[in-house]
């Protein structure tokens, strides 16, 4: 579902980006998109909770919270169909397509319920994309909306790396560079603006000397008089 000029042609680009890369996508970028299975590990989800991952890619996440959560319902949304080609693909060579739904969607105004059937999620998470999508203060705050009360939002991506030796962060930008990515270096600070707005729980964790964060974000649980 896209619903803007400026969607169409992110759809674009990331299916110009991926129509070959989405081949080799998994066995290259287990080498420095560190940090997924501990966010992953981390979603304990409740059993029958709806799990939705933001920019699912080759659906690599979602299968491996499928296997590990045998309890849940679990959906992607990608702008990319090239990245949807493999990612059902890969679905249905893990015999998961009961369990795992996937569809294009804009991050920053998807409706998961016109797409799924589902309004809000017990959990969502969002892996090495805010650092791809250059309006990520709406695609966060979109999120932050698909929640239902109790629910928390799982963030993964490139930190500010400024602990690394500054040879290695400056080689490492010019390369993600080619990919479109561009680390949010101020995602810390908003973060912390974001939960307090909205009267979220922070947990901010840095990974492996900056190079990445860990970020979960809950909300409070419905009063129940």
């Amino acid at each position: 579902m896209l619903d803007s000029a400026s969607g169409a042609d992110a759809a674009g680009l990331m299916d110009r980006i991926y129509r070959r890369q989405r081949h080799i996508y998994d066995p290259t970028r287990k080498f420095y998109l560190l940090g997924r299975d501990r966010l992953i590990d981390g979603l304990a989800p409740p059993p029958g909770a709806h799990v939705l991952e933001i920019a699912c890619g080759t659906g690599r996440n979602l299968i491996r919270a499928a296997m590990l959560y045998p309890n849940i319902r679990a959906y992607g949304i990608d702008i990319s169909e090239e990245m949807l080609t493999t990612a059902r693909a890969n679905i249905s060579r893990s015999a998961l397509d009961a369990r795992i739904s996937v569809a294009r969607g804009d991050a920053t105004c998807f409706d998961a319920n016109a797409l799924f059937g589902v309004a809000a999620f017990e959990r969502v998470f969002v892996s090495y994309a805010l650092s791809m999508i250059p309006p990520w203060r709406e695609a966060l705050a979109h999120a932050g909306e698909a929640l239902a009360p109790g629910g928390s939002l799982h963030i993964v991506d490139f930190g500010d790396q400024r602990d690394l030796p500054a040879a290695f962060r400056a080689s490492l930008r010019r390369w993600l560079t080619v990919f479109s990515v561009e680390p949010r270096e101020t995602l810390e600070a908003e973060l912390r603006a974001f939960a307090e707005a909205r009267a979220l729980d922070l947990s901010f964790q840095p990974l492996y000397r900056r190079y990445a964060f860990l970020a979960v974000l809950k909300s409070a649980k419905p009063h129940v008089a």
